[in-house]
């Protein structure tokens, strides 16, 4: 960097100028007589008018408040190429190192010039139609089908990192005739059309055997015998007897079973060979009570002389007896798919198809639109169902339409806050923060509990309990597979290919035991309520053999997970974690420049800005020599380069004794590794244990910051803008006083304003 003490010195400075901001007149002054004239002589060349480079044209900011309101996001890139000494490009005319700092200090007071006292604004959120995952939830909690969107419809886009963010969940017309095509799958799955189809068999067990024996329902005849058992019959009709048998031959005759079912009797000579077994049936009709079954073998033969060994003994073996037939039908018979829908039926307590109809239609919009359904939409529905019954459809079949127009409303693929306030910011409604609450802990529709307490009015004054609850539920496995699994790119060991001939270790298998210590490890923060500073200082982690194995971890027996205690192995958190380290790898080799990056950007929340485009790779640059390290100092040698690696590359060295899929090393191709490094400011450190180190103690605040900026997002479905920055500071205190906690971090957000409320406009 070519002002190595440059942010340090900022940074002061900026501490003892708030007041300066305060005073737009002085704020306007300072604007007019430091920053425009150092646009004019080093920016505005390329970045006024209309061409200017990348859109950015400084020339049209005429007054400072408007670097604070509707020039925020330009002047956030300004300062972050201007920061890293990017800009104005090396080939340029250069500031002095006053006229830079002076430049930078009125910039980043600027931007971080926000009142906390004056009215709320939680941002614009727009509505947000369901992601897959959300939807898969939603549907398996709503009607209880397993549906598997991700094989259905197409990949979400994602934006901010995630793929919940209501700006980039476009709905195309493919996705369209796919959500009617899974309504008309997801319906047909969960309704029973036909009750006869519920016939189920039945196993006829507790034989007991004339010489005294019993059998359960595997019944062997090594000589003449009878095995009786009685059953009960609750729904009179016709029933098929199965008897599953064969035998062993001798003799001339084939072993002949005599099967009595009541007053009805019939002979079966047994073809059938052992691994060849038949089924031998009768139909009979019966009617309501007990019956007696019979099962005799009648002509046993022995022959020990025989030289046909296959033919000395001749016997039967019955392996199974199934009774099939129509079940007594009752509501219990239906799965349960099927029952979460119909809660009437027409003549139950003497109602009527269309009273049991619109009962019906009026709980399961409800659930699905994640609050109570309008008299006017419950009219538009039965009128759907009426219709289809006109047309002679029986009543479940035309219940069944009203579920797939149900499951194609907005109301349900689109998570709907309806704005009818009059005034700016409204309060969003129990039934609304309901569905916040539950789509952000477990990417699905609230539950039961949830709209009961919507409906009594009572959920915000019992949100704390709720979150402690929600946070226990098995359900909370969304967080960790959907917000850990984005914010930590998990989801990129899929796509994942290593060089097998370098690393022939690393298998598919391999790749999901990383994934899944991660998993288990974020969990654990979950759960236990642990410090968010444990995702970083945690010693501890969970192995199975194969990933202890790779790991160099003795005394890991088995592929079942279990927690690893990891003091002095030289690992811990999630930036020694193996599938941290191998999606932020080459192929080939590891990539200090994108492990710095992702710490920076993940971890620090300071990410770089995108290299210059003309900028080739390392292994472009044929010329370099060396090891890893001294390559990279080489390819830093190139000004425009030098900026950023210097933030990037001290902390992507910190952890090259993991290798590409996180093996640990000492040597990179016969080279000892040098794993040391230097922060901007003299901040030094060795190895991955003394970045952690830097991180918790001098960067904890940009941490916990960047944390909380990432969960924000992941919860309200957008990017964090600047209007947020007073309710992160709050969640970030709140997070402090509770020994920065899981549980605390979730309170503090879903108890924050941009969770809580909304524009109206």
């Amino acid at each position: 960097m070519r002002f190595p003490a440059l942010l340090l010195s900022t940074a002061l400075l900026l501490a003892t100028c708030t007041s300066l901001w305060a005073d737009p007149a002085q704020h306007q002054a300072m604007f007019d007589k430091q920053v425009k004239p150092f646009l004019t002589k080093y920016c505005n060349d390329c970045h006024a008018g209309e061409f200017a480079e990348s859109g950015i044209d400084f020339a049209s900011f005429g007054k400072a408040e408007e670097v604070m309101t509707s020039g925020r996001k330009t002047w956030q890139k300004a300062l972050s190429q201007m920061t890293v000494g990017a800009m104005p490009p090396s080939d340029e005319a250069q500031p002095s190192e006053e006229e830079l700092k002076q430049a930078l200090k009125w910039i980043r007071g600027a931007l971080s010039d926000y009142s906390c006292d004056g009215p709320v604004d939680p941002g614009r959120e727009t509505i947000r139609r369901l992601n897959r995952v959300e939807y898969q939830n939603t549907i398996r909690d709503l009607v209880g089908v397993e549906f598997k969107a991700s094989e259905e419809f197409p990949a979400d886009d994602v934006g901010y990192g995630f793929d919940n963010i209501g700006d980039v969940l476009s709905l195309s017309p493919l996705l369209l005739e796919k959500y009617y095509d899974a309504a008309v799958t997801i319906a047909g799955k969960a309704i029973v059309l036909d009750p006869s189809s519920l016939i189920r068999s039945e196993r006829l067990k507790n034989f007991k055997l004339k010489d005294g024996s019993k059998s359960d329902d595997r019944i062997s005849f090594p000589s003449h015998n009878i095995a009786k058992t009685d059953f009960e019959i609750d729904s009179p009709g016709e029933y098929k007897l199965s008897i599953r048998a064969y035998g062993t031959r001798a003799g001339d005759q084939l072993p002949n079973m005599h099967v009595k079912l009541d007053d009805q009797d019939k002979d079966f000579a047994v073809e059938a060979l052992k691994g060849k077994e038949q089924n031998y049936e009768i139909t009979k009709r019966f009617s309501k009570g007990k019956h007696h079954l019979e099962i005799s073998f009648t002509n046993d033969h022995y022959d020990p002389n025989n030289p046909n060994r296959n033919k000395r003994d001749r016997n039967l073996i019955v392996t199974s007896v199934k009774l099939v037939g129509p079940p007594k039908i009752t509501p219990e018979s239906y799965p349960e798919s099927h029952r979460k829908i119909f809660i009437a039926y027409p003549g139950q307590d003497g109602i009527t198809a269309e009273v049991a109809a619109r009962r019906i239609l009026t709980r399961f919009a409800s659930r699905a639109f994640r609050r109570p359904a309008t008299a006017d939409e419950v009219n538009r529905l039965y009128t759907l169902v009426a219709s289809a019954q006109a047309d002679g459809e029986n009543f479940e079949a035309s219940v069944r339409d009203g579920v797939v127009a149900i499951l194609c409303s907005p109301n349900f693929l689109f998570r709907v806050e309806m704005d009818e306030s009059k005034s700016p910011v409204r309060q969003l409604t129990e039934y609304e923060l309901a569905s916040r609450l539950s789509y952000f802990l477990w990417s699905s529709a609230p539950d039961h509990e949830l709209l009961t307490l919507a409906y009594e009015g009572k959920l915000r004054s019992q949100l704390d309990q709720q979150i402690d609850r929600m946070l226990k539920s098995p359900k909370n496995s969304a967080l960790v597979e959907n917000f850990a699994g984005q914010w930590l790119q998990l989801r990129n060991l899929e796509d994942v290919k290593p060089d097998r001939r370098k690393f022939r270790g690393f298998t598919p298998a391999l790749a999901k035991a990383m994934r899944q210590e991660t998993e288990l490890f974020f969990e654990s923060i979950v759960k236990e309520d642990r410090s968010v500073l444990d995702l970083v200082g945690a010693d501890y982690t969970y192995l199975n053999e194969s990933l202890a194995k790779h790991y160099g971890v003795k005394d890991v027996k088995g592929e079942e997970f279990r927690k690893v205690s990891l003091k002095e192995k030289g690992r811990g958190g999630i930036l020694t974690q193996a599938s941290i380290l191998t999606v932020t790898s080459n192929p080939t080799r590891t990539s200090p420049v994108k492990r710095g990056k992702w710490i920076l950007e993940n971890v620090l929340g300071t990410p770089p800005p995108d290299p210059p485009a003309d900028v080739p790779t390392l292994e472009a640059q044929k010329e370099l020599t060396g090891t890893l390290r001294e390559q990279m100092a080489q390819h830093m040698a190139n000004p425009s380069c030098a900026s950023c690696h210097a933030r990037m590359d001290p902390i992507g060295f910190a952890l090259e004794n993991f290798d590409a899929v996180g093996a640990f090393r000492t040597k990179d191709e016969g080279s000892k590794i040098d794993a040391s490094g230097e922060l901007p400011g003299g901040i030094k450190f060795e190895g991955a244990s003394g970045l952690r180190q830097v991180i918790l103690n001098e960067h904890r605040d940009e941490f916990v910051r960047a944390f909380s900026e990432k969960m924000l997002t992941y919860a309200l479905g957008r990017g964090v803008e600047f209007f947020d920055m007073c309710a992160i500071d709050a969640i970030q205190d709140e997070l402090e006083r509770n020994d920065y906690r899981f549980s605390a971090l979730v309170k503090a957000i879903v108890h924050s304003d941009p969770f809580q409320k909304r524009r109206t406009n």
